[in-house]
């Protein structure tokens, strides 16, 4: 019984030793603080908003197993329409891409290979921040990880499309919030 009991719990610290040396997928910026306020690069330059309009570099790591491509979007949860705004996504990104440059235009910037939708913005690209005067809101900027090389979409998708499509094969995901106001 004893002998038991000690095997059972140096199986059990072996596991947990495993578990806790297991890295996490995450997402980073040197551009975006988690729980932080947008800085003035990211705040869109249209809709009566006077910044910007760079999106941000971001890095990811730790990916699990099995990724074959990645998904980025932009999302502001609050916007006053019901169902949120997609600012900015981009899917088809390869696995071996663990990093996006800031600054990335419709035309030159993005992996080869990868989409940017029209999102809501009603066209392909990154869209800023802007919030109706007198509100903040929350922006989450996510990477995901997907079980697909290729979503079978192109540029003229949806947000809440690519956001079907995106969760329907995600392996793992990693975000950062800010907020915004004005």
């Amino acid at each position: 019984m004893v002998r038991q009991t000690f095997s059972a719990a140096i199986l059990s610290l072996a596991f947990f030793a495993t578990q806790a040396q297991a890295a996490e997928f995450s997402l980073s910026s040197p551009d975006l603080h988690n729980g932080g306020i947008l800085a003035g690069a990211q705040v869109a330059n249209s809709f009566g908003c006077s910044g910007q309009n760079i999106s941000p570099a971001l890095t990811w790591s730790d990916a699990p197993e099995g990724t074959k491509s990645f998904a980025v979007s932009l999302y502001d949860p609050d916007a006053p329409t019901g169902s949120g705004f997609w600012h900015w996504v981009m899917f088809n990104i390869p696995a071996d891409v663990t990093a996006l440059q800031a600054g990335i235009s419709p035309e030159a910037g993005a992996p080869a290979g990868a989409v940017q939708s029209r999102a809501d913005a009603g066209y392909s690209g990154f869209l800023g921040a802007c919030p109706p005067e007198g509100q903040t809101h929350t922006y989450v900027f996510t990477v995901t990880a997907l079980d697909t090389a290729k979503l079978d979409l192109d540029s003229t998708a949806s947000g809440a499309l690519i956001g079907f499509m995106t969760n329907a094969h995600a392996l793992a995901k990693a975000s950062i919030s800010v907020r915004y106001g004005r």
